[in-house]
């Protein structure tokens, strides 16, 4: 089993800045930039609308061998290398875990969620379950999974394997300190290599979109208003200019 060290995290701004992009701009960004699939399949969203952005902590589980894992719930804490990927728990971070797809295993219940709670987390994804779900909901986290169960993490099929090595969630790559953006669309990886043009790019695409979908809600040309043509190019940078002279004022 392995232990990895802790990730390197990216500025704050730059994953604030993605938050507020949301998932569905990044995937289609990241696929014009040629990355053409970085949705997490698999994990939705329990925790209708969390839009959240953060480094990832990974976590992979393997199938369980009980010559290499066996015990009960609660027989050698420090062996069990889910509460590791925890101990690196800052503010703002992901839990991002491939647990196969696996419905029998409650890979995090309510202590261990209580306390990456604590710490700051942002959320988790898994491509797997949880248990304690009632008290889980209550706290203030946002939740990307397959669903839940009662058992515990190494109950029946799994068994954590390593923690902050790259894995494969949901059949996307996702490497420790990758960005997770992650809403009611569901989950997408970022590459934390192109998180900066990403974020560019993105931007430039939410401030047309909002003046495209302006002039759509007061009735305007689908043809000419999405996506914008040349022919209503002067009339967005005016717009564009009216919105930053209000943004320098304000």
């Amino acid at each position: 089993m392995t232990h990895t060290p802790d990730i390197t995290r990216p500025d704050k701004t730059l994953v604030e800045g993605l938050a507020k992009v949301g998932s569905a701009t990044a995937s289609a960004e990241l696929c014009n930039m040629g990355v053409r699939d970085t949705q997490i399949r698999g994990p939705v969203p329990f925790t209708r609308g969390r839009a959240i952005a953060g480094p990832a902590l990974t976590l992979q589980f393997m199938p369980k061998r009980e010559d290499l894992y066996g015990g009960k719930e609660y027989d050698e804490p420090e062996r069990q290398l889910h509460r590791h990927v925890l101990y690196h728990a800052q503010e703002g971070d992901i839990v991002v875990v491939d647990a196969r797809g696996d419905m029998a295993s409650g890979i995090f219940g309510e202590m261990m969620l209580t306390y990456f709670a604590g710490r700051g987390g942002a959320g988790m994804v898994i491509d797997g379950c949880i248990r304690d779900a009632a008290e889980a909901w209550k706290l203030d986290l946002g939740f990307w999974i397959k669903g839940v169960t009662p058992n515990y993490h190494t109950q029946t099929n799994l068994m954590p394997y390593a923690v902050n090595v790259p894995i494969a969630c949901g059949n996307a790559f996702v490497c420790p300190g990758d960005i997770i953006v992650a809403d009611d669309d569901g989950a997408v990886v970022v590459p934390v290599a192109l998180a900066e043009e990403l974020l560019q790019r993105a931007s430039n695409h939410a401030e047309w979109e909002g003046f495209s979908k302006l002039r759509l809600s007061q009735g305007g040309d689908l043809r000419k208003y999405y996506p914008l043509t040349p022919e209503v190019e002067e009339e967005y940078q005016v717009w564009r200019a009216e919105q930053n002279a209000a943004k320098t004022t304000a």
